[in-house]
């Protein structure tokens, strides 16, 4: 069987490669009933940091839902909580870089979106991540931190 490649697709195949985690959505609760559309809602979801196994993240984020949010137009509030904790051995790359973006979402049609970067803490051998919203909020960002020191799990460093 003949392979065939093209340079569009190899260049196409390395962008998702380095595209930040997928979210596994985990559930939502309602937060305001809607008597047309979606309701107004919190979900969670969870992932995985790509490069450092042995992490997950869970970020809760508010969805708008009535007509608006139904149909993909509505703006989320920037209200979100992250946690991230060590479920399993931590393995290190051997070129780690200092900081990173890992998950990327969505929040509205237009320009905004919640990013959570990840920074490591050398000197505390500690795992940095920050939740951000990439919108400017009465002149500044809303944000969320969680930190997961770098140990040993079950007896493996």
């Amino acid at each position: 069987m003949k392979m065939i490649t093209s340079p569009r697709l190899l260049v196409i195949s390395l962008l998702l490669a380095t595209l930040p985690a997928n979210a596994d959505n985990i559930g939502c609760v309602t937060t305001a009933w809607k008597l047309i559309g979606a309701n107004h809602k919190v979900c969670v979801e969870a992932f995985s940091d790509p490069k450092v196994s042995g992490v997950t993240c869970h970020v809760s984020q508010a969805r708008t839902g009535g007509v608006s949010g139904t149909l993909g137009l509505a703006q989320d509030p920037s209200q979100f909580s992250l946690a991230c904790r060590q479920t399993g051995p931590i393995i290190l790359p051997a070129k780690f870089p200092k900081e990173g973006t890992i998950f990327t979402e969505d929040t509205s049609i237009l320009f905004k979106e919640t990013r959570v970067v990840r920074m490591w803490d050398e000197t505390n051998r500690t795992l940095v991540y920050l939740a951000i919203s990439r919108k400017l909020i009465e002149g500044a960002p809303a944000n969320s931190i969680s930190t997961v020191p770098v140990m040993t799990w079950g007896g493996k460093p």
